[in-house]
């Protein structure tokens, strides 16, 4: 699971072999220089890639570097170790605050190196040691660098219908880079995700973390329903839970057990944070959420600073994000949300894939082409309890999926090729109240098949969680987002949406500008007014990824 596209080429055995001793008492750099030009042209590559019993994750890059650098050590001049790998071991004790863990990056080794390096008299004679922890830094460089860069998991191998738009780097470049310009601490900073989300969501990390250090919260006990007008201690543990976490600020009652006007606000806020129906009253629901061990907070919030690096460095100035672990769409410009919009994702049995596209067109009372999968799963139950259901929804027949392909009533349909998967039939709904996919639909091509749209069931929206469609995304207000996308359009100017829509026809309009679209699954993030949300994990995702994440190379032969 863990992604080692650097190890996964046929490779050498760069530190099994013995290191050579004492080839005289010349410069340290010198006898290192040797020692690694044996190491990597005597290699066995049937042998497996360890040094002191660590796996070296970037063993297919490490020969590349040092080829390059004619086989010159990075990290150990005559002193010892350089400013640059002293900073190099900074960054690895900092990865935490990325939601990452230092141990991935031979910290163990390494410092137990460092230690005998700066306590043993004779160092300077131990070329044993300085080789490895030349090439074990060397190695932690370019597996930090990957991760911080693409992630430590590939999402696509614990997770179906996930595409990582992976960022790509020439790591071997950076390092030479990073070591001739000796900003090894600067380059890896810039290889985060720069969006201000990224850096926003580690701050919150190291605030969870500071509240689980000090103890968490006592669990509030269970009870009736607290609302305004509500006295007992309960409603005091309620005070004192929302005052921790910033949702109200700490005041004076003259009785803090009393349930005051000021804390059912402070309710309500804590209830739209945490996507619970705000009504500000505490019951099972939300006090089950209050009660949320502050360490697991932490690991939500762990688990999607990594989701973060799986998306692209740049997701455009203007963009659209859809997050379907919260059923909601934003139009962003330039960081700012400039439209926010319920939507209907798929099922859990029909999961909503997750991937970034392109926008280019919308159509206007668009046709539905039914997919074969939901003709047998939902349509033809309807057919065989209702012999007029295709006539009465709109629905036409065609003998394929051919352009040219020719209808044919609804009564010549031979049905029972459903269960042989051997069903040719093309089912299209034609525009109307009718049409599933409403009056517009959103497209940006995918393999998925997948687009935004309108639906003729609007009381979906009026649902908290709203996880029904069989994987496209339904938009609650399609006319006020097409109307977004199409401004400054020259080929409709003078029409509006609804005048496109009242024609009955069908209308494909293309973008006057391509907009990025970015389908995300966020269980926690912080909006652009610094406030915190979190979210149920309705696909049940963030499990898989704690595991692949707790998962470690194998550390001994």
């Amino acid at each position: 699971m863990l992604k080692r596209s650097v190890i996964l080429l046929a490779l050498l055995t760069l530190l099994v072999l013995p290191p050579h001793r004492g080839i005289g008492s010349g410069r340290i750099t010198d006898r290192i220089t040797h020692h690694l030009h044996q190491r990597i042209v005597t290699r066995d590559v049937s042998s497996r890639i360890f040094c002191r019993k660590e796996f070296l994750c970037g063993s297919s890059l490490l020969p590349r570097f040092y080829n390059e650098r004619n086989f010159r050590p990075g990290w150990i001049d005559e002193s010892g170790l350089t400013i640059q790998a002293e900073s190099l071991i900074q960054m690895i004790h900092a990865a935490h605050l990325e939601g990452l863990t230092p141990e991935d990056y031979h910290l163990v080794s390494i410092e137990s190196l460092v230690r005998h390096l700066r306590t043993t008299k004779n160092w300077r004679h131990n070329d044993e040691f300085l080789i490895d922890l030349e090439i074990l830094l060397s190695d932690a460089f370019l597996i930090y660098a990957s991760h911080l860069l693409s992630g430590r998991v590939d999402p696509e191998t614990i997770h179906s219908k996930w595409i990582a738009a992976t960022r790509r780097a020439d790591l071997i470049q950076l390092l030479h880079t990073a070591l001739a310009t000796q900003s090894v601490d600067s380059t890896l900073k810039s290889l985060r995700p720069s969006h201000p989300g990224y850096g926003k969501l580690r701050n919150a990390l190291k605030y969870y973390r500071h509240i689980a250090a000090a103890g968490g919260w006592r669990p509030i006990p269970p009870g009736p329903k607290m609302a305004i007008r509500s006295k007992d201690r309960r409603v005091e543990m309620v005070r004192r839970r929302l005052v921790l976490t910033g949702d109200l600020t700490p005041g004076s009652q003259a009785d803090p057990r009393h349930f005051d006007s000021d804390l059912k606000e402070a309710v309500r806020t804590y209830q739209k944070l945490h996507g619970l129906i705000v009504d500000g009253i505490v019951g099972p629901e939300t006090l089950g959420c209050l009660n949320t061990p502050p360490k697991e907070l932490v690991r939500k919030i762990i688990l999607n600073l990594e989701r973060w690096r799986w998306l692209p460095h740049d997701l455009g100035w203007s963009h659209i994000n859809v997050n379907i672990a919260d059923f909601r769409l934003d139009v962003i410009e330039n960081d700012r949300s400039l439209m926010d919009i319920k939507v209907v994702v798929g099922s859990n049995y029909r999961r909503s894939p997750v991937f970034s596209g392109t926008m280019t067109y919308l159509v206007v009372n668009p046709y539905w082409y039914i997919p074969t999968s939901i003709v047998r799963e939902d349509i033809y139950p309807m057919v065989r309890d209702n012999a007029h259901y295709l006539d009465e929804k709109k629905i036409r027949v065609f003998e394929n999926w051919h352009e040219d392909a020719r209808e044919i009533a609804p009564a010549l349909v031979d049905w029972t090729g459903l269960e042989t998967e051997r069903f040719t039939y093309k089912l299209r709904q034609d525009p109307g109240p009718h049409n599933a996919l409403g009056r517009i639909k959103f497209m940006f091509p995918n393999k998925f098949a997948v687009y935004l749209h309108d639906t003729p069931y609007r009381h979906l929206f009026e649902k908290n969680s709203r996880n029904f469609s069989a994987g496209c995304i339904r938009v609650e207000k399609p006319i006020e987002l097409a109307t977004y996308l199409l401004r400054g359009h020259s080929m409709w100017a003078g029409q509006t949406i609804d005048e496109l829509i009242e024609s009955g026809e069908r209308q494909v309009i293309h973008l006057p500008r391509e907009i990025p679209v970015h389908l995300l699954y966020w269980t926690t993030w912080v909006d652009s007014d610094g406030l915190i949300h979190f979210r149920d994990d309705i696909y049940e995702r963030d499990e898989a990824l704690y595991g692949a994440l707790l998962e470690r190379a194998p550390t001994h032969y």
